[in-house]
């Protein structure tokens, strides 16, 4: 699974990166320790063009009222019921810098941080949904779609995130993809382009959210 994400990346290097149009109510502080039902920046295609904007990480189905989930399978995502409709119609990147996985150790939970060798951000393959509140407003929900991991993340943990290559990010945002072609984007990103290694159990608890999170074990003496 994905339940831990870190974005610090400045607008100017995700503008860079993305071939952002419109930014939409973003102030993009640094965020090192982003949990689920907090918010997340995520790009969909508007009229062709790429636009960033909020969403809260857990995604709502318009038919569901409580269940959010915060990640989505590859293998069943386009057919199970809560999720096929976002999967044909709302698509998009959440983006990131890395993210946190758990290794078992024993008794033990350590924490590992992964991200790409370049330092680049990345988009995650996510689905998003409306969702109506309470108080009738509107927001925008998602959910990061997993598959299983590749080499480097193997020894971790049994699942990781799909983070799409720059390649393949338009083919995810078209809105006229077909099913069969945005399946075959739901594959583990080569080992070769990542990096994980430990780091504190400060990033355990979501109170923490400071660049020492993402320092490796021992840096930040702890």
């Amino acid at each position: 699974m994905c339940g831990r994400i870190t974005r610090a990346s400045t607008r100017a290097e995700i503008a860079s990166e993305f071939g952002i149009s419109h930014f939409v109510d973003v102030d993009l502080q640094p965020r090192y320790n982003i949990t689920p039902s907090q918010t997340v920046e995520a790009i969909i295609s508007d009229g062709g063009e790429r636009r960033l904007g909020p969403m809260r990480w857990g995604f709502t189905a318009t038919s569901a009222t409580t269940h959010t989930p915060i990640n989505a399978r590859a293998e069943t995502v386009a057919t199970a019921p809560m999720f096929r409709e976002a999967f044909h119609r709302h698509r998009c990147l959440v983006v990131a810098d890395g993210f946190y996985e758990w290794r078992k150790d024993g008794p033990r939970k350590v924490p590992y941080f992964i991200h790409l060798r370049s330092g680049r951000p990345f988009g995650f393959a996510g689905i998003w949904s409306l969702h109506r509140t309470d108080a009738q407003q509107r927001i925008a929900t998602c959910a990061i779609v997993t598959c299983p991991p590749n080499d480097l993340m193997a020894p971790i943990h049994n699942r990781m995130p799909v983070i799409l290559p720059a390649g393949a990010r338009d083919r995810w945002l078209d809105p006229h993809a077909a099913a069969g072609e945005l399946r075959a984007l739901l594959t583990p990103l080569p080992s070769a382009e990542m990096e994980a290694y430990a780091v504190s159990t400060l990033v355990n608890s979501p109170k923490n959210d400071s660049p020492e999170c993402v320092q490796r074990e021992g840096e930040t003496g702890r």
